[in-house]
């Protein structure tokens, strides 16, 4: 290479998922999981590890597992078998975590991506193992203090392994949203980051463009939002390719983000497997997963996102933007569905839903089933703007009504007198006062052939009839009064 070249670095990132399950019990006791509780208020002497106690495996978190891992397209493994994994921490009571070491639940999966590889081939990311574990307490540091909460020990987790194929900081944000979308398809989680329910840890290396050998690996925790995964890795990126450059050497290690100065900072050594100690967990038998049992779950499953965009571009022949959208909230993408078993009016019901109903939401910063607003409701509002009886602008007034109130669309527009006016005498009354009122500016601008001098007639109508008329009637007779 010649002297003064800089070398171009090709980052490797893989990301490591854990999605707390949302069963009723923790994976291996009768302890509750719940958000919110009072500290220490969930415990018993098996989640606690308290002597004597033994575990019992909690057969929905398995059974939430093998839905997972047939989302990602996994081979799901015929036994489940546990491991210890040792290690010290003040939020970990046990002193290990009962996990899956050798013998993960569900393996060598694939995700797709929304995006094109370099050959322009859809992007796909290797699922390396997807394995069953329970989580650890909370440490909540305070004051120069640290306190446990214990609750949250024993709740069960799947950690989702991707393969080292993501090349990019915007690639492994793309994919957090995709599997985050997967996932809420099959009601296993909250997938709450702000309640923890939802868990990234980054692995990430350079190494130079067309090297097949992997760089020194650092894996970067704390990371509680997406951006914050884009945003530490972009900066580790940097840094590896500083040191290198500068002719230093990297060291394998965790490091924490800090996201209010924008950096990673060390936290320990890069543990091996073999620091862990993994040995077979004693106190929990290994039991097999007959193929008739992953064929019911299987037969469980709903449609995916992947099929479901595919259907609501053929189908209903919506553009990319909407259906993506729509088939982004799973929620969402029912109500719709539902709104439209009312009315077979595909894109005049997107338009809505993407429109309005959403803008409630993000308003409101709320999700779809806490708004005061049915599908039967909405179709009835598009109906009565069909019919003549509300104009574009007076239908969006009553639809904000609706969701504040949850009352139906014709009752809300009586309420707040919307309808439009059907009485061509009063309408014909009122034109004629506007025709007057503006006889020798806008009346003689029309007559003269301006055709804007109509638009600010109709606006003057539309402010006498408070609204209540439709701009598309009203432009031809207030010609026909002029021209008559």
């Amino acid at each position: 290479m010649a002297t003064g070249t800089k070398t171009e670095y090709e980052p490797v990132i893989g990301l490591e998922v854990h999605v707390q399950l949302k069963t009723a019990s923790k994976m291996f006791c009768g302890c509750a999981v719940q958000f919110g509780a009072p500290a220490n208020s969930l415990t018993c002497p098996v989640c606690l590890g308290l002597p004597g106690a033994l575990p019992m495996v909690n057969r929905q978190a398995v059974e939430y597992g093998i839905r997972v891992g047939l989302a990602l397209n996994c081979q799901i493994a015929h036994r489940v078998k546990f491991d210890r994994k040792n290690y010290f921490y003040p939020d970990l009571p046990k002193g290990y975590q009962v996990s899956q070491y050798d013998e993960p639940l569900c393996f060598d999966g694939e995700l797709q991506l929304p995006i094109h590889d370099a050959s322009g081939q859809p992007k796909i990311c290797r699922i390396t193992r997807a394995h069953l574990e329970e989580d650890a307490g909370k440490s909540i540091h305070m004051d120069g203090s640290t306190l446990v909460d214990l609750n949250r020990a024993g709740t069960p987790l799947i950690e989702i392994v991707g393969g080292p194929d993501l090349r990019s900081p915007e690639e492994a944000y793309i994919y957090l949203n995709t599997l985050k979308r997967n996932l809420s398809y099959l009601g296993v989680s909250d997938l709450s980051m702000e309640k923890g329910s939802l868990r990234c840890d980054a692995n990430v290396s350079i190494r130079p463009k067309g090297q097949e050998k992997f760089g020194v690996r650092s894996e970067i925790k704390n990371l509680n939002s997406f951006r914050m995964v884009r945003a530490a890795l972009e900066f580790e990126i940097k840094r590896h390719e500083q040191v290198l450059e500068s002719g230093g050497t990297l060291t394998q290690q965790t490091l924490l983000w800090d996201d209010e100065k924008q950096e990673t900072r060390s936290m320990r050594s890069k543990e091996e497997a073999t620091d862990y100690r993994f040995f077979p967990e004693p106190d929990l038998a290994t039991f097999d997963v007959p193929r008739e049992w992953v064929e019911q779950v299987r037969a469980t499953l709903p449609e995916m996102p992947e099929k479901r965009l595919l259907r609501f571009l053929d189908d209903y022949k919506l553009s990319e933007q909407d259906a993506e959208y729509l088939v982004g909230d799973k929620a969402l993408a029912d109500f719709y569905e539902t709104a439209l078993k009312l009315m077979d009016e595909p894109r005049k019901v997107a338009a809505w839903v993407v429109g309005e109903v959403t803008r409630e939401l993000n308003d409101r910063n709320a999700a779809i089933g806490d708004l005061k607003l049915t599908p039967e409701e909405l179709i009835e509002l598009i109906k009565l703007l069909d019919a003549g009886k509300l104009n574009n602008i007076t239908a969006k007034e009553v639809f904000h009504a609706m969701v504040e109130t949850g009352e139906g669309a014709m009752t809300a527009a009586q309420r707040l007198n919307k309808l439009i006016v059907q009485d061509d005498d009063a309408m014909n009354a009122v034109i004629d006062e506007v025709i007057a009122e503006f006889a020798d500016k806008a009346v003689a601008d029309f007559k003269a052939g301006e055709e804007k001098a109509l638009g600010f007639l109709i606006g003057q109508c539309m402010r006498k009839l408070k609204g209540k008329a439709n701009p598309k009637e009203l432009g031809p007779k207030i010609a026909a009064r002029i021209n008559g």
